[in-house]
Formats: structure tokens, sequence, C-alpha cells
């Protein structure tokens, strides 16, 4: 089991739940946007949102964010020591940044020191596009242990200065590799893993590449907090994470739907069905197993499991409650049909 840190009113990891990440994409210094695109995350689920720092400007908007949201904020830094400590001055819950590339000792220590006396835990992030040249020469190009020995040596750095409140993070863009970078890290240290593959693309390639590489560590029991990465509204980052943790086994909260492919059998338009179906169950907080059926072969039987589930014929379709006929509508029916015995549940 991972040490366990708090980041807010969050634990991360220690046993605790698997976390839900996302980061905005509005220009931090514009705090309206930022703090409303905040409360579009936290209605989705999100459960830690981190804000990009480019400037000092950036970093003085952290505690005007800070007074308007209830989820935990990280502070995402690059490069200048002043920000993460301007940062961390205005109530920052967390901050990501590579202690190996802030400047020297002293720099690394003034930070340091200051996450240690507010309690602020920080996250190591190692990206394989930026990892060190002399790693990439070293191990000729990007390998998951170029990428563990980075994450590692900036480990080593916080250590230095008595520093111990951390999260990893080691990604890429290339799936196996990242699982192999996370299975390797997992093996060398017990410090709570965050889990992505980095610019994993728009969400119908994205989703793919990140249920594989997020979804298949969870399922190795590796992971305590995650973000899927895509090129979309941040939102969807939020539905895909939420997607992958149930498939993974770990979140029990929300519908679970279940579909047949369709075949020659179906005699009911079931594809808009089930995507309207989709679409109205998706804020839907019930525990509960929906099947959308094509036919009575996968009808009420084979879906007999199913909390509540709805089976197609000739233009018409069954209402069924756990393989148990409940009565039949017409097909422009079936799904209003359905929502209302949702309702009832």
């Amino acid at each position: 089991m991972t040490k366990q840190l708090r980041v807010g009113n969050v634990l991360v990891g220690g046993g605790a739940p698997v976390s839900i990440q996302s980061m905005c994409n509005t220009d931090t210094r514009d705090v309206a946007a930022t703090v409303a695109q905040i409360h579009r995350l936290e209605e989705a689920g999100c459960e830690i949102i981190r804000v990009a720092i480019p400037d000092e400007a950036a970093a003085r908007s952290v505690d005007r964010i800070k007074e308007q949201i209830s989820i935990p904020l990280v502070a995402d830094i690059h490069f200048n020591y002043r920000y993460a400590l301007e940062c961390a001055q205005r109530g920052i819950d967390a901050i990501r940044i590579n202690p190996g590339n802030i400047g020297g000792g002293e720099k690394v220590r003034a930070v340091a020191e200051l996450c240690r006396q507010k309690g602020i835990p920080i996250r190591i992030g190692v990206n394989g596009g930026s990892l060190e040249k002399e790693l990439r020469q070293k191990y000729n190009g990007v390998t998951a242990e170029a990428l563990v020995e980075s994450a590692m040596g900036h480990v080593a750095l916080l250590n230095q200065f008595d520093f111990d409140d951390i999260c990893i993070s080691v990604k890429c863009s290339d799936v196996p590799l990242t699982m192999a970078a996370y299975r390797l890290l997992s093996e060398r240290t017990d410090y709570p893993l965050h889990l992505g593959v980095t610019e994993a693309g728009t969400p119908s390639m994205g989703m793919v590449k990140s249920a594989i590489g997020i979804g298949g560590l969870l399922c190795l029991g590796i992971g305590d907090t995650i973000r899927v990465t895509l090129t979309a509204d941040p939102v969807e980052e939020v539905y895909a994470a939420q997607k992958i943790l149930r498939a993974a086994g770990l979140r029990t909260s929300g519908v679970n739907l279940i579909a047949c492919p369709t075949c020659g059998r179906t005699r009911i338009d079931l594809i808009p069905i089930a995507e309207e179906v989709e679409r109205r169950l998706k804020n839907c907080p019930k525990n509960i197993t929906v099947a959308v059926m094509g036919c009575a072969v996968n009808g009420p039987g084979e879906a007999s499991a199913a909390d509540i589930g709805i089976a197609g014929g000739n233009g018409e379709g069954l209402l069924f409650r756990k393989g148990k006929i409940l009565y039949k509508v017409p097909q422009e029916q079936l799904v209003d049909a359905l929502m209302k015995e949702i309702e009832l549940l």
C-alpha cells in the first residue's frame, strides 16, 4: 500500500478511493472564467483541479480562486520557484513541479521548507517529452527506466531537504511505455502515484488510450489518483475518468449501462435509442444497471441481472425489471417509459 497524503480535503494514497483530477484550460489570471470552469468541473464530479501558473500574475490569483471553490486547487509550475512560493503563501493545496528544473539547492530548499510548514504536498511530474537530456543519452531515448530514474532523482532532491509529502507521475503519450514506467515505479517506491497518459488526443482516441493505460494499471492495483487528458472540454475528462473507474470496478456510483451490439435479428432502431438513454443518464447518481437490448434473444433473459431494461421488437419494445417483463410500449415511447421506471427505483 502506498503512503497517504492530503490534498486539501481529499486523501490520496494509503487505501483512499482513487480520486479524479482535471486541469483548467482558462487563463488563470482571469479569475471569473477560471472559477466558472471549476464550478462546471465540480458539478461533473471532479475532485481535484489544477491550474497553470505561467507567471506571477497567475500565482497572485490563487487566493481569489480558492475562496470561491470547494475542491482542492493544485498549481502547475515550471522553472520559476518564486511562483511556487507565491502560491504556497496564497493557500494552494498542492504543487506540481519538478525540483530539478527550478534552479539550485537553495531554491529547492525554499520551496520544500515552505510547503512542509504549510502542509502542502508536491507532485513530481515527469513527462517523456521533457525528460532530461542526460537520461535520454544514457538510455538511448525515452524508456521506462529513464522516466523512473528521473522521478526518483527529483524525489532525492526533496528528501535532501527533509520533504517527504510527495506524489509522483511518469507520463508519456506511448501507452505501453507509460504502463511499463508506472509498473517499475510501483516496485521501487511507496509514494502515491498520479496516473495518466499524456497528450492522449481527441475524445475518440484519447479515451481508448486512457482506458487501456490508466484502466490497465488500476486493474493491477497501481494508482491513487488519475487524470484523463483529452483535447476537449475538461468536463469530458471527468466523465471519461468516471467511466474508467467504473470499468475497473473502483466506483459503484452512477449508472452501469449495458447494451447489445445489434445484429440481423434486431427489428428496432436500437443504436439511437441506446445513445439517447446514455445521454439522459449521464448525470444520474443512482447505483443501478440499465440494459438496452435489441431482441428477445438478448432481452430479459440475457440481461436478467439488470435493475431495469428495455428489449426491442418490431417497432415496439418491452420494459423489464430483473428479467421480469413489465409491459410493452411503442418504440417512440420506449425511452420515456424507461426513464419513468428509473425514477421509481
